[in-house]
C-alpha cells in the first residue's frame, strides 16, 4: 500500500510495515516479559483457554430475571441523590430549585409511561409469570420518586394544602345578627 509522500512521517511509518532488525538488533535479546511474535508461553496459554460453553436456556432466564431486579430497583437508588438534591436546593423559588423538581417529576413520569418497554427485551414464555412482581416494584420505586417530587413542592409552598389558598372560593358569611353601639 502506498502511501502519499506529503502525510507526515508518523503516519507514513504507521502505515508501513515495520523494517526487518539489523544485525546488531537481533544479537540483542528481548527484554523479559517482551517476545516480538506470538509464541511461546502466550501461545501455549491461548491454546489451553477452555472456550466457554453457550448458556442454558434455564441459565439465561435466571440471567434475566437477575437483570429485570436490576433495572426494577434503579429508581430506588436515585432516590438518595435526589432526595440530597432536594434539601440543597432549598424552599425557594428559584430557576435552580424549580429545574431540580422538574427534573424529580419528568423522570418518574416517564419511568411509570414506559414501563411495558422497558422490560421487553427481558421477557420470555417462561419469565413471563414472574415479570409482573418486577414490573410492580418498577412502578412502586417511580410512584416513591413522584412522593419525594410531592413533599418538595409543598415545601416550597406551591401545593395548596391551606385554607388561605382557597380563599377565591370562598363565600362571605352572612351574620346572623349585627351589633350597633351607640352612645
Amino acid at each position: 500500500m502506498a502511501i502519499d509522500p506529503s502525510y507526515p512521517p508518523w503516519v507514513q511509518e504507521l502505515h508501513s510495515p515495520p523494517k526487518p532488525k539489523s544485525k546488531i538488533a537481533s544479537s540483542i535479546r528481548d527484554p523479559p516479559g517482551f517476545s516480538s511474535s506470538f509464541t511461546g508461553k502466550r501461545a501455549s496459554l491461548a491454546s489451553k483457554t477452555p472456550t466457554r460453553k453457550a448458556p442454558t436456556p434455564e441459565e439465561t432466564d435466571i440471567l434475566k430475571i437477575k437483570k429485570s431486579w436490576e433495572v426494577a430497583l434503579a429508581p430506588a437508588k436515585q432516590l438518595p441523590m435526589n432526595a440530597i438534591m432536594m434539601y440543597m436546593s432549598g424552599n425557594s423559588l428559584q430557576i435552580f430549585s424549580i429545574m431540580m423538581v422538574f427534573m424529580l417529576f419528568k423522570n418518574p413520569i416517564q419511568g411509570l409511561l414506559q414501563t411495558n418497554t422497558v422490560f421487553t427485551r427481558y421477557e420470555s414464555p417462561k419469565t413471563k409469570s414472574k415479570m409482573w412482581v418486577v414490573k410492580a416494584v418498577y412502578v412502586l420505586m417511580n410512584l416513591v420518586a413522584l412522593g419525594l417530587g410531592i413533599w418538595k413542592v409543598n415545601g416550597m409552598g406551591l401545593l395548596p394544602t391551606t385554607r388561605s389558598d382557597w380563599l377565591a372560593w370562598e363565600t362571605q358569611r352572612e351574620p346572623l345578627e349585627r351589633a350597633v353601639f351607640t352612645f
